[in-house]
Formats: structure tokens, sequence, C-alpha cells
């Protein structure tokens, strides 16, 4: 019954080195596992001479992308809450003669928008999915149909 006893106690108390030591096993796993994806993962297309920047006005295939002005406003609810917005449109380029003034009424329409969205509604995966919804909404209606798009490329809550 003493050796039984003794087992038991024993496989209670297990030396915190031991757990290092399991927890520095899966770590290296998970780090060789991880190397091995990014050796399989195929090269990128562009080459290290080519410059991946696109300038504030770049024709994407057919489409247009054109940056709005950054968008800094109080937010809703809480009154003392700000948000600063920098998003970017994409339209088809032959549909749209005067790309310039419609990105300056959508970022008024923005503009009003967010001062009527609460801090609430920007928590989480799901409230910027909903915010960034709500934006291509509302670029679309502003456009008639012809932007594609809405990209928020930042978006900061101070």
């Amino acid at each position: 019954m003493s050796d039984s006893a003794s087992a038991q106690t024993v496989a209670a108390k297990r030396s915190p080195r031991g757990s290092l030591i399991e927890m520095a096993m899966v770590i290296g796993l998970a780090l060789c596992a991880g190397a091995a994806f990014e050796a399989l993962r195929p090269a990128p297309a562009a080459g290290p001479d080519k410059a991946v920047e696109t300038p504030a006005s770049a024709p994407v295939g057919t489409a247009t992308i054109v940056d709005l002005p950054p968008i800094v406003t109080n937010l809703g609810a809480p009154q003392d809450t700000w948000v600063r917005l920098e998003g970017s449109i994409i339209f088809d380029s032959k549909t749209l003669a005067h790309p310039e003034a419609l990105a300056g009424q959508i970022g008024d329409d923005v503009l009003a928008y967010l001062r009527t969205v609460s801090l609430r509604q920007l928590e989480g995966p799901i409230g910027l999915e909903n915010i960034r919804q709500d934006l291509n909404e509302r670029a679309a209606t502003r456009s008639g149909g012809k932007v594609r798009a809405f990209v928020i490329r930042t978006l900061v809550v101070q």
C-alpha cells in the first residue's frame, strides 16, 4: 500500500522544471512546423527591383484606386472619443469622369456617418466588419453603384 501511495504523490508533485521542458518542446515543434510551412510557400511574384507602392490614384487592372483625405471627428457616443479614418475607393475608371469630386462627397458622407457611430459599435472584428459594410453601402449609394469598394486603410480610435 505504501508503494502505491508514494507513486501517487510523485505523480501529483510535478516539478516546474519538467513543465518548462514540456513547454519548450511544444514551442520547438510549433516553430519547426511553421518553418516547414514557410518553406513550402511559393515565392512572391514581384522581384526585388520592382516597387509594390501604389500612388494616390493608381490603375489596378480596369479599376482605379483614389485615396480619400484623412477624416478626423468625434464619435456620437461618448462625445470625447475621437476617430481618424483613412480610406480609399475602388471604381472602374471608364465609368467615372471626375473621381476626385466623388471622393470628396464620399468623404463628407463618411464624416457624417462617423459622427453617429458609438464606440461600442466599433469594438471587435464584428464591429469593424459592420462599419466596413456600412461604408461600402454608403459609397455605392453616393456613386450610383459605380464605386466597387470602400477600403479602410487605417482606423484609429482615441
